[in-house]
């Protein structure tokens, strides 16, 4: 166990920083005009978070064995859209937070206005990579990429959860309904992750991808759930953004819904789901399988 615990670990590594250095390649040098918005941009992505979007997708990309120097650029695309996400959804107008990933957030660092810009202008570059790098060998396949993500970023994804999220604000949610808001706030852009990865190899039919969706959708419940236990118990220090502000803005969350304990066997009963979903595989899905251990137990 402590083998596979290590090899995991440095797997992990690897693909974290080979996303680091895709994403310093790709995004735009902050000597080049416009510096500010260009200096900002590289501030909101660089150098922070766990990359698990990106470990998702490399790892959905060994089921199918896909080119890695493939998957990187749609790893890529799926977490400038996330990083896009956070700025925007730290602004004063939505969660108006002043901490992520242990540094100030962008708006703090910069201003208002230029986070805005770079929030839009990294959700273009993400499309634009999708554009512009061969990532699958039928072009069919490369097009459904792009629908996928921006399917996972608009109304009736992530942009569509977090409407939802902000009308919710001071109202009790049933349970269903707070599963149907982060399927789209949360879980939309992990589900893209997978599938993209996946679809950057060799086809897979239609049977394995709803296998490899299913368990990216439990996946993404269950790290929400994970979240909302961890805003609640754990440190700003240890979170790296501030801890405790749903229940500080009396958001609905898997806690309050249910209780920690409650909450917890929620996380755990997600991640068998999404683990007998991987059991037609093999151990083509030993890395997914790992990363649902790490997202649900964070165990590193």
């Amino acid at each position: 166990m402590a083998t596979k615990t290590a090899d995991f670990r440095d797997w992990a590594r690897v693909q974290q920083s080979r996303t680091e250095s895709v994403l310093h390649r790709v995004l735009p040098g902050a000597e080049i005009a416009p510096r500010r918005l260009h200096q900002a941009m590289r501030y909101a992505v660089l150098g922070g978070g766990k990359r698990v979007r990106p470990l998702l997708a490399f790892a959905a990309g060994e089921i199918a064995g896909a080119d890695p120097a493939r998957v990187e650029i749609a790893a890529a695309a799926v977490e400038i859209v996330h990083a896009y996400s956070l700025v925007h959804d730290d602004l004063p107008c939505m969660d108006d937070d002043v901490l992520r990933r242990g540094k100030p957030t962008c708006h703090v660092e910069y201003d208002e206005p230029t986070a805005l810009l770079v929030g839009d202008s990294l959700q273009a570059l993400a499309f634009q990579l999708l554009a512009e790098y061969r990532l699958a060998d039928d072009p069919a396949a490369q097009l459904e990429m792009v629908r996928l993500l921006a399917t996972a970023s608009g109304s009736r994804g992530m942009a569509g959860g977090q409407a939802i999220d902000l009308a919710s604000v001071g109202k009790a949610l049933s349970l269903p309904e707070l599963e149907f808001m982060h399927i789209h706030k949360t879980g939309a852009l992990i589900r893209a992750a997978v599938v993209m990865g996946a679809r950057c190899g060799n086809s897979l039919d239609q049977a394995q991808l709803d296998r490899l969706d299913h368990f990216a959708k439990c996946i993404g419940l269950a790290f929400q759930v994970v979240d909302d236990v961890l805003d609640g118990e754990a440190s700003t220090v240890t979170l790296g953004k501030t801890a405790g502000k749903d229940a500080e803005q009396n958001k609905p969350t898997y806690v309050s819904v249910l209780g920690v304990p409650a909450a917890r066997d929620m996380a755990s009963d997600l991640r068998d789901d999404a683990l007998e979903a991987l059991g037609n595989f093999g151990p083509r899905a030993e890395r997914l399988c790992q990363l649902a251990d790490f997202i649900v137990l964070r165990k590193f």
